[in-house]
């Protein structure tokens, strides 16, 4: 038990001032000239440029109830401010709230602001390594707990990324803050796209930072989900800053949910240094909100290439089997007639020879002759029509793949010809900006003004 002396009032009072300056003496005798690494968490932080100053508190808190046990205020002036200057320089993160440290301090009393420490220095590895080894945790958490994640190497194979982009990407539900400029960056890149490509995005605005907005981060992936929309893509973008900046995208729960989402996401959260696990869950990732455009319309692209090589390669392949047909079609022409040419003179030949044994034999030979050549007619009928068979069967043929590769067929499988005033234009060096244009498809003439021409891949 701790025995209190209590002073009569009849005593003499000392001054508040000469209290804590007995106080203060007893702290200075106490702690002077010592300092002390001290783990805690940053709180009430503020900073004052102009005079290069840091405000803040040391907190350290239960790990079962993260119920506050100890406190203290803290200050970084000069030789400290620096420090953690250099602290922000090498990890990329700020000095801010929430940050667990591993400082070194020394105590101070002051005799209007009682006690304080005073920052000397500050170990950034420490906080880079807590950050690490909290994201190996969650790493090791995902691919254990979860088999629609597994760690192949140094990749993870998600439901998400295993699924397959469409060809051609224009329907996007896009996931970013209502007052960050990396949302507007994305659209602003996709509705300036060199290509004329047209783009739906909706937006699914939420605060893309901070552990509180987990949930609202999470609503907007569901929203996503029960929307019914078949949106080709979803896309979350966000703005630079701080590594804690982006620790809500290495949270487990956002990065299950990415993993397993049915719709390919795509990121573009502006970390530059490092990738989030949200951006290994998810099936693609870049580094801006810009890039994350960039690589849209890059595979819009590929897919109109593709589209433009088979429609030249149609049109090509149409032509050589026309003028294959019309030459194979002269042939058989220039044959029938000569066969039948042929045929004829035979028969000729052998009509003269039976006139002249008519001469010489007159009934017999008359009866003989009659009976062969009723029996060459015959001959010749069933020849004939055979080969008439054959030929026609040849026709038919030629005639059917002629009428598969017309043009008005090739239009109603979506292609389209090109016609600059009476010319059907197969080389695009006849045309130029400026030019109007007649565009045939399936039952539509469409005239148009060649605004732009460029060259395929720039």
């Amino acid at each position: 038990m701790v025995y209190y002396h209590y002073a009569s009032p009849l005593e003499l009072p000392i001054k508040l001032s000469q209290l804590t300056g007995s106080i203060r003496t007893a702290i200075e005798d106490a702690f002077y000239q010592k300092s002390f690494w001290v783990i805690a968490d940053v709180t009430n932080h503020s900073h004052k440029a102009d005079k290069n100053y840091h405000n803040f508190d040391l907190v350290e808190k239960d790990s079962h109830s993260n119920t506050i046990i100890a406190k203290i205020s803290g200050k970084a002036w000069s030789t400290g401010a620096f420090r953690i200057a250099e602290f922000e320089a090498h990890t990329g993160q700020k000095f801010t709230n929430g940050l667990q440290v591993l400082v070194l301090v020394s105590i101070e009393y002051h005799l209007q602001y009682g006690i304080s420490v005073s920052l000397l220095n500050i170990d950034a590895n420490f906080t880079l390594g807590q950050l690490e080894q909290q994201r190996n945790a969650t790493l090791k958490q995902l691919a254990e707990r979860n088999d629609f994640i597994r760690q192949v190497n140094d990749r993870y194979v998600t439901f998400n990324n295993g699924l397959q982009l469409k060809q051609v990407i224009q329907r996007i539900a896009l996931i970013s803050s209502s007052v960050s400029a990396g949302g507007e960056d994305f659209k602003h890149t996709l509705a300036h796209n060199g290509f004329g490509y047209t783009f739906i995005v909706d937006d699914y605005f939420a605060t893309v930072q901070g552990e509180r907005n987990i949930q609202q981060f999470l609503d907007r992936l569901y929203d996503i989900h029960n929307s019914g929309i078949p949106y080709d893509a979803v896309v979350i973008t966000r703005g630079g800053g701080a590594q804690t900046d982006f620790l809500i995208f290495d949270n487990y729960r956002i990065a299950r949910a990415v993993a397993k989402f049915p719709i390919p996401i795509l990121t573009g959260i502006g970390h530059q240094k490092n990738e989030t696990i949200t951006d290994l869950m998810a099936h693609t990732q870049t580094k801006t909100p810009t890039k994350a455009a960039e690589l849209i319309i890059a595979h819009n692209r590929i897919f109109e290439e593709k589209l433009l090589s088979m429609q030249k390669d149609i049109i090509i392949k149409s032509q050589q089997i026309v003028a294959n047909s019309h030459q194979k079609l002269s042939a058989l022409n220039n044959l029938v007639i000569n066969n039948s040419k042929a045929i004829i003179n035979r028969q000729r030949s052998r009509l003269h020879s039976t006139a002249a044994i008519l001469v010489s034999k007159p009934q017999l030979l008359i009866n003989n002759w009659n009976n062969e050549i009723k029996n060459s007619n015959e001959a010749l009928k069933i020849a004939t029509k055979q080969f008439l068979k054959n030929q026609n069967k040849d026709l038919e043929h030629y005639a059917a793949t002629i009428e598969a590769m017309a043009p008005e067929n090739i239009l109603k499988k979506g292609y389209a010809i090109i016609q600059k005033g009476n010319t059907i234009i197969t080389d695009p060096e006849h045309i130029a900006v400026g030019d109007d244009i007649n565009i045939i498809l399936s039952g539509v003439n469409i005239t148009s003004t060649v605004k732009q021409k460029s060259t395929n891949g720039e």
